[in-house]
């Protein structure tokens, strides 16, 4: 064993071009493992992964599309072994009213957020079924309470925290184990405005303090490496969330009455002005199927 992992095993990583998967990817990789960086953004992943100490391989895929997910997995298998680890981790997200938003945006995030995690799962359980692995998903408070302006993330992310709690179950037999880590405010490309955002100001604005906080990419990534070391079932970051999960009903209506007084302060102009796609992940994903602003 290598500080937690046997030496030289293998690490998968979606969405590791920037923010949480980037740092994520050089925590394992500081630790001995071999990362495999995926995601869409070939070049931004190769800036990553000369930065590892190993041998790290980009691979560029849509998340979201099943038969290249499958693919990929067959070339990390046969390219570097296969996977001992696998996080699901990409990610986008948009703000702005479902009613008069538009359609193709709103399926797109819960595409990537859902529907990415259900491949890159379905991709790589039979790698993992081989070396006993271990299967993290990145999910959100997002899960906790949904926010007004948010519906796409919202969903997106309750579902991937049910996907992932019904997947620990099926899998348990063949010694797979399914993690979820459970991520608060992060500054990171897709929060990169969170200061002059009027929508994700007036949801930290009704924040007490200490969950106001921003933490930065390196703090999570820190907590859910040592969350994968230990292969646990729930990762808190900040770990104070931990303490409100028997809360959890009480969230969304508490989340929805805070968060109407301070949107009613917001004109119409300034919301419209905030609506789309957020961070330069998410909008390199809009641009890339041709429907960036």
């Amino acid at each position: 064993m290598d500080n937690g992992f046997p030496h030289r095993r293998v690490a998968v990583v979606t969405g590791a071009a920037r923010g949480i998967g980037a740092a994520l990817s050089r925590e394992l990789a500081a630790r001995g493992l071999r990362v495999a960086l995926l995601g869409r953004e070939v070049e931004t992943l190769r800036a990553v992964a000369v930065e590892l100490p190993w041998d790290a391989r980009c691979f560029g895929v849509d998340v979201t599309d099943l038969a290249a997910m499958e693919a990929t997995a067959a070339r990390v298998a046969d390219e570097m072994g296969p996977a001992s680890v696998v996080v699901a981790n990409a990610g986008i997200a948009a703000t702005g009213p479902f009613a008069g938003g538009d359609p193709a945006l709103w399926e797109r995030v819960v595409g990537v957020n859902l529907f990415g995690s259900a491949n890159t799962a379905r991709a790589f359980l039979p790698q993992l079924a081989c070396t006993q692995g271990y299967f993290l998903q990145v999910a959100s408070t997002a899960a906790f309470g949904a926010a007004p302006m948010m519906s796409a993330y919202c969903a997106s992310k309750a579902g991937a925290e049910s996907f992932a709690q019904a997947l620990r179950a099926e899998v348990a037999a063949q010694g797979i184990g399914v993690g979820i880590a459970y991520l608060h405010w992060t500054r990171t490309e897709m929060t990169r405005d969170i200061d002059e955002h009027p929508v994700l100001e007036a949801l930290r604005a009704s924040q007490p303090r200490f969950a106001a906080r921003v933490h930065t990419a390196e703090e999570v990534a820190r907590r859910l490496r040592r969350g994968v070391e230990r292969r646990s079932t729930s990762i808190h970051c900040p770990p104070w969330l931990r303490l409100v999960q028997p809360l959890r009903p009480a969230f969304p209506p508490l989340v929805g009455l805070v968060a109407r007084r301070h949107l009613k302060r917001l004109d119409t102009g300034e919301l419209a002005r905030a609506s789309g796609v957020l961070g330069a992940g998410g909008e390199a994903d809009w641009a890339a199927r041709g429907r960036g602003r």
